[in-house]
């Protein structure tokens, strides 16, 4: 993952200071604090303990699309209601990034729509173009690099992983470790994604790393989906949402999908002793990277909840908690400097060459186009 700019001291000392209670921090406070919901900072809402105060006052946050198992969500939802006594609900929680957009644009004003959002990357930019987000500034909101969040800080990621290819060697006598590899007519109705890449972020980096393991590029997206067409023809890949019950059953024995939920899925079956030797391969020849964004409805129900939880999830403390879960942390580096970064966690997760290159904003909407319109009908046409 990319190197985040130098900090100034002001903003390396604020983050130490917030693996402490959020607060201790950000608390210089306007002549006139304006109301949570038009606040673009904690500072412009009154500092951080006003803002906390008018978010416990509130007492709920709305989520969607949040599973416990995904990069630490469980945890970091434990986490802020014990620290805040605010009750997180989580609507959906297998639904998808296109779900949660759905959501903004057809509750945006009747108080049951989410207050916050985590999506793939494509769908943030858009979701800000249309007016459904609200800017706001995290404390270290200067420390995320330039290329991982919006000028106006409508969104910016959060969490970040690789695409990685699970598989359970107790099904599959040998597991393939490359896109290459997926061909190969021993995986006939093995292999899946992680849902739908028209509607998916983690099927939809899959496909996107498909297509620069056969020839494609940032900006041409098309030999990934003939790669999945090429699998459909010939009896590999099966239209499965892959899921940690669909491996356990033995549906989805192969899972394209983002290292940090195959390695999780791995330690999980572990702890449940269920029937699964599930290994994850970062793939050589399509090395795909990247994050997940979080933003603020402009019409949240609950607006101080919705930008006190954006503050925890860009906390250290929140920030560690991904790394916990071998999501990357887009403030990883920014935390290794000034102390607050979690080693032994680091030092679990994968190894990987080179250094990532990511799509510019431009390629990923002009390949989400692509994938809209020419998936259905190769792959499943």
């Amino acid at each position: 993952m990319p190197t985040p700019r130098l900090r100034t001291a002001a903003v390396a000392a604020c983050l130490a200071l917030a693996a402490g209670p959020l607060g201790a921090c950000g608390d210089g406070s306007p002549a006139t604090p304006r109301a949570p919901a038009v606040a673009t900072s904690a500072a412009d809402a009154g500092g951080m303990a006003a803002l906390a105060a008018a978010a416990r006052k509130e007492g709920t946050l709305n989520t969607i699309a949040l599973p416990r198992d995904w990069a630490g969500y469980g945890a970091l939802i434990d986490g802020f209601q014990k620290k805040y006594g605010i009750q997180v609900t989580v609507e959906n929680p297998e639904g998808t990034s296109q779900d949660e957009i759905d959501a903004l644009k057809e509750r945006r004003r009747d108080g049951t729509a989410p207050d916050v959002i985590d999506v793939g990357s494509t769908f943030g930019p858009p979701a800000a173009r249309q007016g459904l987000l609200a800017p706001y500034e995290v404390a270290s909101y200067e420390d995320i690099p330039e290329e991982q969040k919006d000028p106006r800080a409508r969104w910016y990621n959060n969490y970040g992983g690789y695409v990685s290819i699970g598989c359970d060697a107790k099904r599959v006598k040998t597991c393939p470790s490359t896109f290459a590899d997926l061909r190969r007519p021993e995986y006939k109705g093995q292999v899946a994604l992680n849902g739908n890449p028209t509607k998916s972020g983690s099927a939809f980096a899959g496909v996107y790393a498909a297509a620069l393991a056969n020839g494609g590029s940032f900006r041409n997206i098309q030999p990934g989906i003939d790669f999945f067409a090429e699998l459909r023809e010939n009896g590999n890949f099966i239209p499965v949402e892959s899921t940690p019950t669909t491996i356990e059953q033995g549906q989805t024995p192969i899972s394209i999908d983002w290292d940090f939920l195959n390695l999780g899925y791995a330690d999980d079956f572990r702890r449940k002793g269920a029937d699964v030797d599930w290994r994850t391969a970062i793939p050589f020849d399509g090395s795909f990277a990247q994050y997940y964004a979080q933003a603020i409805n402009r019409d949240a129900p609950h607006p101080a909840a919705a930008r006190l939880w954006q503050e925890y999830l860009f906390s250290p403390e929140g920030q560690n908690i991904r790394l916990m879960a071998y999501a990357r942390p887009v403030l990883m580096e920014a935390m290794e400097e000034n102390g607050t970064l979690d080693k032994a966690a680091a030092e679990k997760l994968p190894t990987v060459e080179g250094t990532p290159v990511f799509p510019t904003e431009a390629e990923q909407e002009r390949a989400a186009r692509t994938v809209d319109r020419e998936w259905d009908k190769a792959v499943y046409g």
